[in-house]
């Protein structure tokens, strides 16, 4: 009870509910990206199954994520990665019918989901564990919170991107951006960042830029193939 009485643990929870808020979202965007092409019931699966596993992830990574963002080129690797990724899920073209290619489809999804979130929550799980300030309730909370965030988001998204399709490309776009973000933030370019903090947002906008205009060129090239 008298954690409950403490200005700090709710001024705590209130920074973790919106750093939640803020960066669940791009998490979300990747899930609905990946789980979009699937039935309706195998979107759930990939959805819950891509979070339930995202999560299991992120509490490994409160524990080992500011050692990881420590070691050089780690987050080169990985924001190249996340251009990969969204290079994928904007040219992939749904193909093939049947059982055993929409399961592998779902096993692709959740795979993909889990990648991308491994790099995407690095930032995450710090900005969480700097809120909490030590506290392992407040962790814990923020870790539960996280989870209907990306969850409700991902459906949302979902049912969005089969809406407005354009929503696709910005989901895509979305990802390129934080991929060039997390190249530039690497341990081993801070000194260049800090003499040129422009580059910061040219290098984002790089990423979004190459995923978008590669990703096009990859579907018409598919579609004109399909049309041969």
């Amino acid at each position: 009870m008298e954690l409950l009485q403490s200005t700090d643990f709710w001024i705590g929870l209130v920074k973790i509910v919106w750093i939640n808020i803020i960066l669940s979202g791009d998490n979300a965007v990747v899930i609905a990206m990946a789980a979009r092409s699937l039935p309706p019931a195998q979107q759930q699966k990939a959805v819950l199954f891509g979070s339930g596993a995202a999560v299991v992830l992120r509490i490994v990574l409160t524990i080992v994520a500011a050692k990881l963002l420590a070691l050089p080129y780690l987050q080169i690797v990985g924001g190249l990665l996340l251009l990969w990724i969204g290079l994928q899920l904007l040219s992939e073209e749904d193909e093939g019918d049947g059982e055993s290619k929409e399961y592998g489809s779902m096993i692709a999804a959740v795979r993909t989901i889990l990648l991308a979130d491994l790099v995407m929550s690095l930032d995450n799980v710090i900005a969480v564990a700097a809120a909490a300030q030590g506290s392992m309730v407040l962790l814990v909370l923020g870790l539960a919170i996280s989870i209907p965030l990306v969850i409700f988001g991902s459906t949302l998204m979902i049912k969005l991107m089969e809406r407005f399709p354009i929503i696709v490309m910005l989901g895509a776009a979305l990802i390129g951006w934080v991929g060039g973000e997390t190249i530039v933030s690497d341990v081993s370019l801070h000194g260049v960042l800090a003499a040129n903090p422009w580059l910061h947002y040219a290098a984002a906008a790089a990423g979004a830029l190459f995923v978008v205009a590669a990703g096009r060129l990859l579907q018409r090239r598919a579609r004109a193939a399909a049309g041969h």
